[in-house]
């Protein structure tokens, strides 16, 4: 069986989506390929689909074959056009993102520019990770593994088959070990995943095999299969795949280590606030180490898009990337100035350069310091009221971020990246447990619960979708929920046994009908009944809608009297508006809330919910934006739910409107 479609992975499928990929096709029994401009590899290959090339927009092709195969071919098909695949749970809250979640890498130096003298006696190449950082430089240039260099005779070959296969298994256990850690942030612990997938792909190890039959030592062996395939990638027209040469050279290096039974030299011993120096860093060392006492990153080789890059990042740590051979002046440094907006670095920098790095390293920590004091901090108004300022998540895995930023509960909990993530529809007992313990981790803060919001943008296994023009006025949200009690009733049935525990409110997505509203409350009223009847604990939930229609907008002083609270989706509102295609970069400059056609929507929407009475929130990105949040306010919101990274910063915007009322 085989099922073409559009590609709508972000970016592509580069080394995480891949690896996601690769695992949700290893869940299937029947053997899967992925066909891209007439070539099919297995889609149980993580370096042979990465080498595949898959980008965004680009048209492929699943086959499948076997007992399972139209399982497979739905679920992968629905992975493939997710364009949030592969970052679901990856998140981080320190990382810039745009609307739609997607981390957004800083603008790079082009990665094939040689370094260069900067004119303050320094270097310049890849800005890979914003900040600016001044300490004593730490040079990390373990020495270089090389094989034996001769041939084994005939005898020797299956005792260093079986050497290189231990060697693997090693490997593989140390990463398994390091994926265990609770200290492994959720970033980290997806690169980690994609470095182990690596380790145990058959194109390195058959490869190296086959080079060890043919009388090569095994670290030989390895050093070359690793070469060839890091060749591979670099020959490729992509940035992304480009930056994964560097992680099967650090693959291959842990194989070597364990080959000769050693460990890499150890990051444990960096001073506080050292700028850590190398030609290379694998991202499994990177992720080990001590991260908080690291003050910067220089490095010879990785860019924007390495995982070097996205480490520090994720960590708030200043990197330039990319120097190239240049990172060599670095070995003999005393103290380097760091600054990752720009991609400087200034060697054993002046008095007066010294200066200016401290004041700038100290002017954002202030600003740091600044927002933290909101963290504890209840919004209030000049009259009184209070803004609750909440989170939007999509998984348990976000909660400490959210705690961590001082979020007054959530007010977007994303249920369908929890479908997503199972090749089966999660059961009702699994939803319950999830929802229970997101309402007992903020109570008595609320937790608002979106209903499963998915369509033929984004679909997931179990569920089959029609082909449609276009999916987003198509089926999905509360559309597909109504026509599917059997799969929206086993989730209304979960959020009532989860309101026992908490806070728990209910809205509806894509709402464009007041009789939508009614048969929803019908089916909750109906299971209700049916939880009582079983004797099954259970409580109330307060049930709202989402105003991300025209209709809906529309409609606001009617659907008003029938709800609890609006929280009004500035990402969909904004793209039905404006009638742009938020995911389509040709038309973004329409896609802006600020729009007078958007902001008059959610005035119209706001006066609607005020005159009724009801809790008028927001839960788009706009929510945090400082230039918008006082206009939000006086339209009478009274909630606004965010990132957890723009949480304090909103905080501090609606404290300095209230005093300057």
């Amino acid at each position: 069986m085989e099922r073409s479609t559009i590609v709508r992975v972000h970016e592509g499928l580069h080394a995480r989506p891949a690896t996601r990929f690769v695992k949700l096709a290893k869940g299937f029994e029947s053997d899967v390929q992925l066909v891209k401009d007439g070539k099919a590899v297995s889609a149980k290959s993580s370096v042979k689909l990465m080498l595949l090339a898959v980008k965004e927009n680009q048209e492929v092709t699943v086959r499948a074959n076997g007992a399972d195969a139209i399982e497979a071919i739905e679920a992968l098909i629905g992975y493939l056009e997710n364009p949030r695949a592969g970052l679901d749970d990856e998140a981080d809250t320190q990382s810039p993102a745009n609307d739609a979640g997607q981390e957004v890498a800083p603008a790079p130096v082009p990665e094939s520019a040689p370094a260069a003298l900067d004119r303050a006696n320094g270097l310049r190449g890849v800005a890979a990770s914003e900040g600016f950082a001044i300490g004593p430089a730490f040079a990390h240039f373990p020495p270089d593994i090389a094989g034996q260099g001769r041939m084994l005779q005939a005898e020797e070959i299956g005792g260093e088959i079986d050497r290189f296969r231990t060697a693997i298994r090693a490997v593989q256990a140390r990463m398994d070990d390091a994926l265990a850690q609770d200290s492994l942030s959720a970033g980290d612990r997806g690169i980690v995943a994609a470095l182990r997938d690596i380790a145990a792909d058959d194109s390195l190890t058959c490869e190296a095999e086959s080079l060890i039959r043919g009388g090569n030592d095994a670290i030989s062996a390895v050093i070359t299969a690793a070469s060839t395939i890091a060749a591979d990638f670099s020959a490729v027209d992509d940035h992304y795949l480009n930056a994964r040469a560097d992680d099967v050279h650090a693959v291959g290096r842990q194989i070597c280590l364990a080959l000769l039974g050693q460990d890499d030299v150890s990051l444990e011993n960096i001073p506080e606030g050292a700028i850590l120096i190398a030609d290379d860093i694998g991202a499994w060392d990177l992720a080990r180490a001590p991260l908080k006492r690291i003050g910067g990153v220089v490095c010879g080789h990785g860019g924007a898009t390495s995982h070097i890059a996205i480490i520090a990042r994720s960590h708030g740590i200043p990197a330039v990337l990319g120097l190239g051979a240049k990172v060599n002046a670095l070995r003999t440094a005393r103290e380097v100035a760091l600054d990752g907006n720009g991609g400087h670095v200034i060697i054993d920098p002046d008095a007066a350069t010294r200066a200016d790095f401290a004041g700038r390293v100290e002017a954002a920590a202030k600003e740091r310091a600044g927002l933290t004091v909101f963290k504890a901090v209840t919004p209030k108004l000049a009259d009184g009221r209070i803004i609750e300022v909440a989170a939007n998540i999509g998984s348990l895995e976000e909660i400490e971020a959210a705690q961590e930023a001082g979020a007054m509960g959530v007010g977007l909990f994303r249920t369908e990246l929890l479908f997503m993530r199972h090749m089966h529809l999660p059961s009702e007992d699994m939803q319950a447990e999830t929802y229970a313990a997101l309402a007992k981790a903020f109570a008595p803060y609320p937790v608002i619960v979106r209903t499963l919001d998915i369509g033929g943008d984004k679909p997931i296994a179990g569920i089959e979708f029609p082909d449609e023009e276009n999916p987003f006025l198509g089926w999905r949200g509360i559309r597909m929920c109504l026509d599917r009690p059997d799969i929206f009733k086993r989730q209304l049935r979960a959020l009532l046994r989860a309101a026992v525990h908490g806070n728990i409110k209910v809205m509806l997505p894509m709402v464009s009908d007041i009789g939508e509203v009614r048969q929803t409350r019908v089916l909750v009223e109906e299971c209700a009944a049916e939880l009582k009847a079983e004797g099954v604990p259970h409580a109330t939930f307060d049930l709202g809608v989402m105003i991300e229609t025209p209709a809906a907008v529309l409609i606001a002083p009617a659907l008003a009297k029938e709800v609890a609270f609006f929280s009004i989706g500035t990402n969909d509102l904004t793209q039905y508006i404006m009638a742009a295609d938020r995911l389509n970069p040709t038309v973004a400059k329409l896609n802006d809330v600020a729009n007078p056609a958007v902001m008059s929507a959610i005035e119209m929407t706001a006066k609607a919910g005020v005159a009724a009475g009801i809790m008028v929130g927001m839960c788009g990105e706009a929510a945090g934006r400082p230039d918008l949040i006082a206009t939000f306010v006086k339209m009478g919101l009274t909630e606004l739910s965010m990132s957890p990274a723009s949480i304090q910063r909103a905080k501090k915007t609606i404290m300095a409107m209230a005093a300057a009322d």
